[in-house]
């Protein structure tokens, strides 16, 4: 992918250098170098057309790393953590900086993919996780913590005012992101005092679990995703009557309703309005909503099952309006009754095989969100042909993975190896996404009291950073940025 590199600073030797994830929505990598020390700002896997090849020696390391002193990490999505096991095998044997939910949730979601990518056994994984644990130093949000920077070499040219400065550390903050449990932006006060913020990924406004992202007090430059700044979502405080129209249009026909969702962050969200949507139904006692009471509702992976008793322990992270509104419900909003949870891969394979023959009706949650991989395929391939199922693709689908082939509508696709003819019927709600859309990265910039000096648009295709940059251009109070893509 290359390494793109820009100076921030006409005097200083700051510079921000893009190792991934820079014209692409996965493979998140991003240093901060200061004086020719650097920091990392995530360190992902890339997925889908984004990925240079199929071989695990492709994820190694291309950059040089002897000179960075600290990792940080926004969240535990696989485009923003997946080649940390990588980074180590190259040598990097420093600091990881994250949140204390993030602490909890990168171990999980690394065990999965060195599981998938590698073909590892568990007390291979485990000394690989082992070492990384002892590395991650987890910090509370808005907590200020300092990165020790390298002392400066005598020989450089800097006025004495700015030379004591320069050989003291960097400070930084993490501040809630709305996009995942434990998902941060991050505040980095550079030496010079100015203030350089990477954005990670931020979520949507009004979701129902997390709180919406604050905009910053000040950042001179701000690094952002566009992942959906060319696009505007269904209105999210609507979307679970969205999702109970397509349950109840599925199920006149029959068959089972297929939602590829990420085991993070998406599967939490579906889950709890399907909760709400049953609770509903109980306390309204229609008979036109009886169905949802006798519904299967069927999490099929064991990830996400993980990942969702974290969204339990770490409650206090959750919307204070949530809060409010589950200490009243007599079922559990992530637990409850109708929620059938799959372990085996013996299990796994009985239930397709069940669904494919009968085609009964039922709610079926698994991994991976993009269709790239995870028990999903077993499910769509067994059940794709089928006219009465429904696939509801709830999130960002990458290039070059099926997801987005099915929602290219494509009328058939190959999983292992196999040509499946596409009689499913697919439907896209852009409500569940966990990205901001053009509307709130928009609100987020125009939040911060001084517009930034430039605005560095990542994590997005080519042609949506560029509509983006268009769309910015035409606001007033951010025509003094210097926009790069």
């Amino acid at each position: 992918m290359g390494t793109s590199k820009y100076r921030l600073h006409h005097k200083y030797d700051y510079f921000l250098l893009h190792h991934g994830g820079k014209n692409t929505v996965t493979g998140s990598c991003h240093e901060l170098r200061i004086n020719g020390s650097g920091i990392l700002i995530d360190c992902g896997l890339f997925q889908g057309n984004d990925t240079r090849s199929d071989s695990p020696s492709d994820l190694n390391i291309e950059f040089d790393i002897s000179h960075i002193e600290a990792l940080l990490v926004t969240h535990t999505h696989i485009d923003h953590i997946g080649r940390l096991p990588w980074l180590l095998a190259a040598g990097f044997d420093k600091p990881i900086y994250c949140t204390k939910a993030t602490a909890a949730l990168i171990p999980l979601m690394l065990d999965d993919g060195l599981k998938l990518q590698l073909g590892l056994n568990s007390k291979q994984r485990k000394l690989i996780l082992d070492k990384i644990e002892r590395m991650i130093v987890s910090v509370d949000y808005h907590q200020l913590k300092n990165i020790e920077g390298r002392q400066v070499p005598s020989s450089w040219s800097l006025d004495e005012e700015h030379k004591s400065k320069e050989a003291h550390s960097v400070q930084f903050c993490f501040k809630p992101a709305g996009h995942i449990l434990g998902s941060a932006y991050i505040e980095i006060t550079l030496p010079n005092g100015e203030v350089i913020v990477f954005s990670g990924d931020l979520g949507p406004s009004n979701t129902p679990l997390l709180p919406d992202p604050i905009s910053p007090k000040r950042a001179d430059y701000l690094v952002i995703e566009t992942t959906y700044g060319n696009n505007h979502h269904e209105d999210v405080s609507t979307r679970s009557l969205r999702l109970e129209k397509i349950v109840k249009k599925s199920l006149q026909d029959g068959g089972v309703i297929l939602i590829p969702a990420f085991s993070v962050g998406r599967t939490q969200e579906l889950l709890f309005d399907i909760e709400r949507l049953i609770e509903h139904s109980i306390n309204t006692q229609s008979t036109k909503d009886d169905f949802w009471q006798a519904l299967p509702i069927i999490l099929d992976s064991p990830l996400a099952q993980k990942v969702t008793k974290q969204y339990e322990r770490f409650k206090q992270l959750w919307r204070d309006e949530c809060l409010e509104e589950g200490s009243q419900l007599s079922r559990h909003p992530l637990s409850f009754e109708q929620l059938i949870t799959i372990d085996s891969h013996q299990a796994h394979q009985k239930l397709v095989n069940r669904l494919a023959s009968t085609n009964e009706p039922a709610i079926v949650v698994a991994a991976s969100g993009m269709c790239n991989g995870g028990r999903i395929m077993n499910y769509l391939q067994a059940l794709l042909p089928h006219r009465q199922t429904d696939v509801i693709l709830p999130g960002y689908q990458a290039n070059g993975t099926l997801g987005r082939q099915l929602q290219n509508g494509e009328i058939s696709v190959v999983i292992s190896g196999e040509t499946i003819k596409v009689n499913a019927h697919i439907h896209t709600m852009s409500g569940y996404s966990a990205h901001a859309d053009q509307d709130d990265l928009i609100a987020f910039i125009q939040g911060i009291p001084t517009p930034p000096k430039t605005i560095f648009l990542i994590h997005g295709e080519p042609k949506t950073k560029q509509k983006f940059k268009e769309q910015l251009q035409k606001i007033n109070t951010l025509q003094v940025c210097n926009i790069e893509i």
